[in-house]
């Protein structure tokens, strides 16, 4: 369904309210999982690393 800005609802304060309260929170859900994926790449990486290139007396 499509939002037209015709479309009274949109309108409404109480609406505003709600999109300014959740705008105003930011982006922590997305930073938050930004950095969970960082993390496991990370992980990965090390794991790499010590597993497979130390383990062969490699740099």
């Amino acid at each position: 369904m499509f939002l037209e800005p015709t479309d009274p609802h949109l309108d409404s304060p109480e609406l505003q309210r709600r999109v300014d309260a959740i705008v105003a929170r930011g982006p922590g859900g997305a930073f938050a999982l930004a950095g969970i994926a960082v993390a496991i790449v990370m992980a990965i990486w090390l794991a790499f690393y010590f597993l497979v290139f130390v383990v062969r007396g490699g740099d």
